[in-house]
């Protein structure tokens, strides 16, 4: 006997030990949670989406108390769009039930992924743990949030509140977890599990590229770096209002944001002219040359600037900007790797180009976009439907904004595209996913298919639902081990006599187990 228990407790000791109970719990809920119809799931999201919305506010102090990234007031508006905000967009979506199509004699069930690894950032921590998560309930998969280092403590409660909220209207145990003290080992092991379904990758790119060669299924993001082409048919001073928005919005830390806006040389100056008044200071030479060496002078983007204000860059290199300031535009003469004011800024710093004209601005855009941010998102003023046709068609990017601010834009929140904190970049950017993130990127579809000939009658069923005569499986139990692993939908009948030996190592476990769980939990 001791020796069985010296086995168990060998492995959990482990750094692995503990990652491997958070996803045996999970594969479990996931099971369990699969059985569930459309109106328990609903009560469970909008249970988890409320009480992530009470908290919104307080969370967002604690996200940038925590990073020093963004803006309190506008990271609470991220917390309540991802929430509350999410849960009403979705309501009425249906990913539980199935689906019958007579007139093709289809019949179709949704299959939730099971477990999903949840990569957030650091940048939109809170947001993003709420949006992962609310994903992952309507679709009635279990999640394990894995929450960036530098954001680890707001992350964490966010999912917390999310899973107790979650669990006392009836989702398993388990449905949400969290890693409270990431690792790259940790994560790198729990990436690479045969239990995880489905990575869902928003983060930087190596973190990214890793969740691709980790194995297993991944939805990931790559990096941006959006050029707003300003023609000489725009309305100027809506233009620059949008684009300050935009830029400004949360210290820029939206991978959405504007890096430069490329603008026609005609009506360059008043566009200069019209970002001042709306709160733009507009840089000298001398004083882009300095900026410039703040945030590259080291060959990267200096993490000192990500998601500061503009007066806070302005005071690191000398200028004194008033307190109204909310962005800096930095005229710049080319668009290259030996320009890094042309690449990816996460801060309020925004680059200006001039073009002689459309063609030209079309061509300035295209070069932003493969220096980097192929597939992600482009932005366009123009009353013009010629050059905003051709900019959508020439310009790399799978969102391309008009005549609305990018950051919010391109994200889904100040146009009709899909609400979302995770970019997909398509194969331009190397991603799996090329739209929005939703959560219909978490549910695959079994399709029951007919016969296509006429004499082949389709079956009626009406008032039929699948697993409808399958108990449900305990809730806050772990799988047992002679079972192999517990795929969803799997049925326990059937099973062969289990020996005594392998009855009492299972009851040994399931203590051992329930130990480490109240352990981890405290």
């Amino acid at each position: 006997m001791n020796s069985i228990v010296e086995e168990i407790l060998a492995g959990d000791q482990r750094l692995t030990g503990s990652a491997e109970l958070v996803l045996q719990t999970a594969e479990w809920a996931a099971a369990s949670f699969a059985h569930y119809d459309r109106s328990e799931v609903d009560a469970i999201a909008r249970a988890a989406a409320e009480a992530a919305y009470a908290e919104a506010g307080r969370l967002a102090e604690a996200a940038v108390r925590e990073t020093g990234f963004g803006v309190v007031e506008h990271k609470k508006i991220k917390n309540e769009i991802t929430s509350r905000g999410m849960y009403e967009l979705y309501r009425d979506h249906d990913f539980c039930s199935k689906r019958v199509r007579p007139e093709e004699k289809i019949v179709e069930l949704p299959r939730p992924a099971g477990v999903v690894f949840g990569l957030t950032p650091s940048t939109n921590p809170v947001c993003t743990v709420f949006f992962k998560v609310l994903l992952a309930l309507l679709t009635r998969n279990a999640i394990v949030v894995s929450p960036h280092p530098m954001a680890k403590r707001c992350s964490a409660e966010a999912a917390r509140i999310m899973a107790a909220a979650a669990e006392r209207a009836g989702a398993p145990a388990g449905t949400v977890q969290v890693i409270e003290s990431p690792t790259l080992p940790l994560i790198d092991f729990m990436m690479k599990s045969p239990r995880v379904n489905v990575i869902l990758a928003t983060g930087g790119a190596p973190m990214v590229r890793a969740a691709y060669s980790s194995g297993n299924p991944a939805i990931g993001v790559g990096p941006s770096n959006a050029p707003a082409l300003v023609d000489a048919s725009a309305d100027l001073e809506q233009a620059a209002q949008r684009i300050v928005q935009s830029k400004s919005f949360d210290n820029s830390v939206l991978c959405t944001n504007e890096s430069a806006v490329v603008a026609e040389a005609s009506i360059a100056d008043r566009l200069l002219s019209a970002f001042a008044r709306h709160g733009a200071h507009v840089a000298s030479p001398e004083e882009t040359a300095l900026l410039r060496d703040y945030l590259f002078g080291k060959g990267s983007l200096n993490a000192e600037a990500i998601g500061r204000s503009a007066v806070e860059i302005g005071q690191r290199v000398g200028l004194r900007l008033p307190p109204s300031t909310k962005i800096i535009v930095t005229e710049i003469g080319r668009v290259g790797v030996e320009e890094p004011l042309s690449k990816e800024k996460l801060c309020p710093v925004l680059g200006f180009i001039r073009v002689p004209h459309v063609e030209a601005g079309i061509t300035t855009a295209r070069a932003m976009v493969r220096l980097s941010g192929a597939g992600h998102s482009a932005a366009i003023h123009s009353r013009t439907p010629s050059h905003i046709l051709a900019y959508g068609a020439a310009v790399k990017a799978l969102r391309v904004v008009v005549n609305a601010p990018c950051s919010q834009g391109a994200a889904g929140f100040a146009t009709h595209l899909a609400p979302s904190f995770t970019i997909g970049t398509g194969f331009f950017g190397r991603s799996s996913i090329g739209e929005n993130v939703g959560p219909q990127h978490l549910v695959n579809w079994t399709r029951i298919a007919y016969s296509d000939e006429a004499s082949e009658a389709f079956g009626d069923f009406t008032g039929l639902e699948a697993w409808q005569n399958r108990p449900r499986l305990p809730v806050g139990r772990e799988a047992p081990m002679s079972l192999g692993r517990l795929q969803e939908g799997a049925d326990q009948a059937g099973v062969g006599p289990v020996d005594e030996l392998a009855a009492i190592r299972e009851e040994i476990r399931r203590i051992v187990l329930d130990e480490l769980r109240a352990a981890l939990r405290s």
